[in-house]
């Protein structure tokens, strides 16, 4: 937007962005692969298996096996995905842009902000990376919780005091206009002027 600065700008650390997608429910796909490689085994060593039964146990097992290919397509994508990733920190919002075939553009702005959190776990501790989290509200009629965010940045504890002091401006501002303060009481001190 016209006038609009850019504060921070940064995109995930390709290596811990790449090995989360390997390691994003790999337990799960294993545990289903081999329980129906086990199955599969069965009846493939059964006698009488190239009857009628093979018409319903390939279809069967190509649809049974759906989160091993949905976790092979997380893997195979997932540096398109990385490339096609950036997060940008403006004064007036944040931008996320992401996807693989196409790329979305996410904005959100600071008054949508409920709560900003970090968040480092064994694998970010691993690859020196961390995830900014955005808690969002939300329309009443939702139950779960919005979220947003920066995932696996390198530099996250910067991030996180970045957002969470624009978060505070902008939300003191609205709750406090500095227009409307009288001169003797500073509120917040913040630096919004908008």
């Amino acid at each position: 937007m016209e006038g609009e600065e850019i504060i921070w700008k940064g995109k995930p650390k390709k290596s811990a962005f790449i090995l989360g997608q390997v390691t994003q429910g790999i337990l799960t796909t294993l545990i289903w692969l081999c329980f129906d490689v086990f199955f599969i085994y069965h009846f493939v060593t059964k006698d009488g298996f190239l009857s009628g039964a093979m018409l319903f146990i390939i279809p069967f097992f190509a649809l049974h096996l759906m989160p091993v290919w949905i976790w092979i397509k997380n893997v195979a994508t997932a540096r398109k995905r990385w490339e096609n990733t950036l997060y940008c920190v403006t004064d007036r919002r944040i931008l996320i842009s992401d996807g693989f075939f196409a790329e979305n553009f996410h904005t959100i702005y600071y008054r949508d902000i409920r709560g900003v959190n970090l968040h480092i776990g064994m694998q970010d501790k691993l690859c020196k990376t961390g995830d900014v989290i955005l808690e969002l509200y939300m329309p009443l009629d939702q139950k779960n919780k919005l979220q947003g965010g920066f995932y696996d940045i390198e530099d996250y504890n910067r991030v996180y005091r970045i957002v969470q002091k624009a978060v505070l401006d902008i939300q003191t501002d609205m709750e406090y206009p500095n227009a409307y303060r009288p001169d003797d009481n500073p509120g917040y001190g913040t630096k919004w002027d908008g």
